[in-house]
């Protein structure tokens, strides 16, 4: 068995004390420090790097600038600083978490379906917000997220460590139990859904107490691991608590082949929000920089072949303005822990970037009840006045349906009766809201909407209603995912609308999909 190594020695750094080791990983050494103006702890992250030329230094830069750029976000680690220390190592100065991280507890205690659900939701929303940034994880897992004082899931190692491959390039530290199969194979891509993969993987680890395709007990090697994540169905958590409609979100995630997942962490986030709506619970609010999801399809980045257990990955960078930079020799690995350090993949910023809602969120809505952590403040307009549209839409979209069926309305939120009752556990399927719905005007002044059915399930229809600056859509019924706006609804050819997935048994999407005339 190997020796773990000692620690490296802190750097001495101007306007810091050092107070003690924190954590050593494959390519850098955490380190708590007290900074003194403004006076507060901090984490120091230490690259172990012999010798950096100014190349080297450089792209250390400008890859920390990356991650500073996300930094804002409640559900990513905060970075405050980063530069080169007096004896040539390059440090970041990041936010303390001082609670323990997911790796510290998913194996050792029972994390509730609530919390784990809240948890997957704020850490799609985080990345989600690096996808739309141009930059991919690539090495999401427990470790990776740590716990801020005030309890939020905080990701990490957005890859740093890319400077260590000098005359290189950056590289990928790829964990096997959460990696999605496509990095595993003999020629590995992945893109944005590679990185829901390891979203659900994670989630699914808080459930369970293990990795997805861990056998408790049994022979998991590097290689049968692989094999399973390869060819092996998603076993059950193994929980009594773990509703079905949640079981099926972590398999549409972790599904084998890309295009059967969610098109984006957002989607899951979603998709995991719709499931707390289903178990009566307070739905954890996505913070995302603007309400509308990204619609072109995903980038692939091809990576190098793998060459061990660890499977480090090499980086590809795309420029700017359209070059592409070569894959880059993989380096060796290191032991799976919390301060490993993983690299980073930069997309084309135009490929990752969404596109402008086309609703305005009203500029002073009521602020909402949800606790934030004080840094959330900058985003509490704006989340509440999108909650306060989703609720809108939604209770136009319950009382169109029984006002056109004569039926009683689909139960999609709970009431106050049921928050505060004993009201009955619901385990049933959540029903997802339709995706890449799309307007196209036709010669003679109408527009044909069609849009996919994600789930589709016998006696499905669609409740659709054009949306209007003013005054109250009028609903309708649909029986195909399509409808034709007439001209005279749809001047100079510009319309927007609404549909929801309406089930036999009077169950409906969470919240509409909303497009326009593309």
């Amino acid at each position: 068995m190997t020796a773990r190594r000692e620690a490296s020695a802190p750097p001495r750094l101007p306007g810091y004390e050092f107070l003690r080791v924190l954590g050593l990983g494959g390519f850098a050494d955490v380190f708590l420090y007290q900074q003194e103006l403004p006076r507060r702890e901090v984490a120091v992250k230490v690259l172990l790097a012999g010798s950096l030329d100014d190349e080297v230094r450089t792209r250390f830069q400008s890859e920390a600038n990356l991650m500073a750029q996300l930094s804002h976000h409640p559900s990513i680690v905060t970075i405050y600083q980063a530069a080169i220390a007096a004896d040539g190592r390059p440090y970041l100065v990041m936010e303390y978490c001082s609670r323990p991280g997911l790796a510290e507890r998913y194996r050792h205690e029972r994390i509730s379906v609530a919390e784990s659900l809240r948890i997957g939701v704020r850490l799609a929303s985080a990345i989600e917000t690096a996808h739309r940034a141009g930059i991919l994880h690539r090495d999401i897992k427990p470790a990776n997220v740590l716990t801020t004082d005030f309890g939020w899931p905080a990701l990490t190692d957005f890859g740093i460590a890319a400077t260590t491959g000098h005359g290189a390039g950056a590289t990928v530290g790829m964990s096997i139990p959460w990696s999605p199969p496509e990095l595993l194979g003999e020629h590995p891509t992945g893109d944005q859904r590679s990185d829901v993969y390891s979203l659900g993987a994670t989630v699914y680890s808080l459930l369970a107490g293990r990795t997805p395709f861990e056998i408790p007990g049994g022979q998991n090697s590097a290689q049968q691991l692989v094999a399973r994540i390869e060819r092996s169905p998603l076993p059950p958590t193994g929980r009594d608590d773990v509703p079905v409609g949640l079981q099926h979100v972590l398999e549409r995630a972790m599904a084998k082949d890309p295009d059967r997942r969610f098109t984006s962490a957002a989607a899951m986030g979603r998709a995991l929000q719709a499931v707390e709506s289903g178990l009566r619970l307070p739905v954890t609010p996505l913070d995302l920089p603007d309400g509308d999801e990204p619609a072109e399809p995903p980038l692939v980045l091809p990576s190098a072949e793998p060459e061990d257990a660890t499977r480090v990955r090499s980086v590809v960078t795309l420029d700017p303005h359209g070059g592409r930079a070569a894959p880059v020799t993989p380096v060796a690995p290191d032991a799976d822990e919390p301060t490993r350090l993983s690299g980073v993949h930069v997309l084309r910023p135009d490929d990752a970037a969404p596109r402008p809602s086309a609703f305005v969120v009203p500029d002073e809505p009521a602020r909402g009840t949800e606790e934030e952590r004080p840094t959330a403040s900058r985003r509490t307009r704006v989340l509440a006045g999108a909650a306060a549209a989703v609720v809108l839409l939604g209770t136009v979209s319950v009382v169109a349906y029984a006002n056109l069926t004569g039926e009683p309305p689909p139960r999609t939120s709970p009431s106050q009766d049921d928050l505060t009752g004993d009201a009955p556990q619901v385990t049933g399927q959540v029903v997802p809201a339709p995706h890449s719905l799309k307007g196209v005007a036709q010669a003679d002044g109408s527009v044909v909407f069609t849009w996919v059915n994600p789930l589709p399930a016998e006696g499905d229809r669609y409740l659709w209603a054009v949306r209007t600056a003013t005054g109250e859509p009028t609903p309708q019924l649909a029986d195909a995912p399509t409808v034709t706006v007439p001209a005279d609804q749809a001047p100079g050819g510009q319309v927007c609308i609404e549909v929801s997935i309406v089930r036999a048994d009077r169950s409906s999407s969470t919240q509409p999909a909303q497009g326009c005339t593309s």
